[in-house]
């Protein structure tokens, strides 16, 4: 059968000399100048309108997607990342499958039709009929090419041809059949699909006439092929996108959920409820180093509320107080005043009890300006005059003091522990202010109990533990011990507080301020030294102080030891020192630190 193709025969691939490049391929360096700007080419005005529109318009829309993306909660973003980065790796990797499962099944129809090729060369060299056909049908398309006219050697099954077509096959020469080395090329058919095609030389040794010999297979089983295969992959891709991104957005909930939770508990912090903490979380997590700082900046915050409004607490409390108590001295001195004033005092004996009531009102005032003024320079933790202090001589000088006070009393220094020997008890501290701890013990016991009553003053050296982080260690111990009613345990506990007083009755013309045991307890504190009460057997009270026996001292390189400057250490002693000497903080506010219910 014979067919005449009145199509074009494409030529052959030109094959490329291997020529070196001519001279006038090379670019040889000039000497010239380069164009000045006024030599240059200018664009149009409206072109240049355009590329000024273009270039202000390129950064609006890049600004506008930034402020978007950047209003995206963090959530969304994290999704939209994972999912597109999922979505480019499924499509690169449905591509490269695709492109990979296609070249080979072209590299397996490309073997097929080279082996078919050279069965049809060497069957046409020996056939004496060169253009009868060479079988029954066949799933290939065979021709021969003799000076441009197709003869069809075998061809598929009528339904296949009708389905797939007839390809066009290019009218080749045997030259170039030869030229071309049985490279596979694709056709298409007359109906619009593709076929590979293989052109071999060949010349029969009947006729002795040179011919192309082509090969001819349909790619539509492999386009079939790949259209079930990217089906298959879209619709996978897609299920696996779908859930990815479900996935991805339940864990990424997951793992910012405790982000979700330091936001309430800062919000509920923020409302005023600072009980509140963020949970726990591993601390090999960010997350959980995140929430531990924010734990440890809430317990600071807390402790600083709590310290403020400690502060503001007895800030009143002391304004009350101290106003509470010069009050009555200050009405007393101006009812007297106005009774003076209007003449009611019509004697001499009844001026001089006046005045006297006038002085001993502002005698009580003095006392407890005084008391206030060394309750504010303990706060200010000012440095204090240390020495080697020997508390035998103190506890001596208080024996002495109390019996001028009240000779029927028995008072005596007695040993720290029954059966020991009194001798010196040396420590290291502020001799003034150790003298006005046991003055002020020794006044609360001449002012408190009976009069005759013992009081027993012991001194001595003792052992102390550790306690409130101080390291414990030899202290020297002084311990005042009345025989009197005692204080009861509720009351016991807050003597140390300032402006307390057992007798809730501040009217009464006898009895300090309550400042006196406040006193005590930031002298001691200063000295880091430890303070408390307990029942003295057979009735009444002891109060036990415990000053360091030795102050570290540090080497050539530290620091020195406290050496106050004189001038301001007789300024803190001096009664004449003003109330606008005292620190910002409350004087009327417990001690840092004191030592107090012990």
């Amino acid at each position: 059968m014979t067919v005449r193709d009145p199509g074009p025969v494409p030529p052959p691939p030109a094959r490329r000399p291997a020529t070196a490049p001519t001279p006038t391929d090379e670019r040889a360096p000039t000497n010239e100048p380069a164009p000045t700007s006024e030599h240059a080419p200018t664009s149009e005005p409206g072109g240049s309108a355009a590329g000024r529109a273009t270039d202000g318009a390129e950064p609006g829309v890049v600004g506008e997607a930034v402020r978007w993306w950047s209003g995206v909660p963090l959530v969304g973003r994290l999704l939209g990342i994972s999912t597109v980065l999922l979505l480019v790796g499924l499509v690169l990797a449905g591509v490269t499958a695709t492109w990979l499962v296609q070249r080979t099944l072209v590299d397996q129809v490309d073997d097929k039709l080279a082996t078919e090729g050279v069965q049809l060369v060497t069957t046409y060299r020996t056939q004496d009929e060169p253009w009868e056909s060479q079988g029954p049908p066949t799933d290939y398309y065979g021709a021969a090419v003799e000076t441009g006219v197709v003869h069809t050697l075998f061809s598929p099954r009528a339904s296949v041809l009708a389905k797939r077509g007839t390809p066009s096959l290019p009218r080749m020469t045997y030259d170039e059949a030869e030229e071309r080395g049985g490279e596979p090329f694709t056709v298409t058919s007359d109906r619009g699909s593709d076929w590979r095609v293989v052109a071999l030389p060949a010349t029969n040794t009947f006729t002795n006439e040179p011919v192309a010999l082509m090969v001819a297979l349909p790619l539509a089983d492999i386009d079939d092929t790949i259209q079930l295969m990217a089906l298959v992959l879209v619709t996978s891709g897609a299920v696996i996108l779908l859930a990815g991104a479900l996935v991805g957005w339940w864990a990424v909930r997951r793992s910012l959920r405790p982000l979700t939770q330091i936001e309430q508990t800062a919000a509920a912090f923020a409302a005023g409820d600072f009980s509140q903490r963020v949970p726990p979380a591993p601390v090999s997590t960010e997350v959980g180093r995140l929430g531990a700082a924010l734990n440890g900046m809430l317990a600071q915050i807390e402790e600083a509320f709590a310290v403020r409004t400690a502060s503001e607490a007895r800030m009143r409390r002391f304004v009350a107080d101290a106003s509470h108590e010069l009050r009555t001295p200050l009405a007393a001195i101006r009812g007297y005043g106005e009774l003076y004033r209007m003449g009611a005092l019509t004697t001499k004996d009844q001026v001089d009890d006046t005045f006297g009531r006038i002085e001993s009102s502002a005698t009580r005032m003095g006392r407890l300006v005084e008391d206030l003024l060394s309750l504010a320079r303990l706060d200010e933790q000012r440095p204090m005059r240390r020495t080697q202090v020997d508390l035998t001589v103190v506890a001596a000088d208080a024996v002495s003091d109390l019996h001028a006070l009240d000779p029927s009393r028995s008072t005596r220094i007695v040993p720290l522990t029954p059966g020991g020997v009194t001798g010196p008890t040396t420590i290291d501290g502020d001799e003034a202010r150790l003298r006005q701890v046991v003055a002020n013990l020794v006044g609360n016991v001449a002012q408190h109990t009976p009069a005759g009553s013992p009081v027993e003053i012991a001194v001595g050296l003792a052992h102390a533990d550790a306690r409130d982080g101080a390291p414990g260690g030899p202290v020297g111990v002084i311990e005042v011990r009345d025989h009197g009613p005692g204080i009861d345990p509720e009351h016991a506990a807050r003597v140390f507080e300032r402006f307390y007083r057992v007798d809730a009755s501040r009217g009464r013309s006898s009895g300090g301020a309550g400042l006196g045991m406040a006193i005590v307890a930031a002298i001691v504190d200063a000295h880091d030294g430890h303070v408390r009460l307990s029942a003295t057997p057979g009735g009444g009270t002891t109060v036990r102080v415990e000053i360091p026996a030795a102050r570290p001292r540090p080497g050539p390189g530290g620091s020195t030891h406290e050496s106050p400057d004189p001038q301001r250490a007789a300024t803190d002693d001096s009664p004449g020192d003003s109330p606008g000497d005292a620190p910002g903080d409350a004087p009327g506010a417990p001690p840092t630190g004191a030592h107090i219910g012990r």
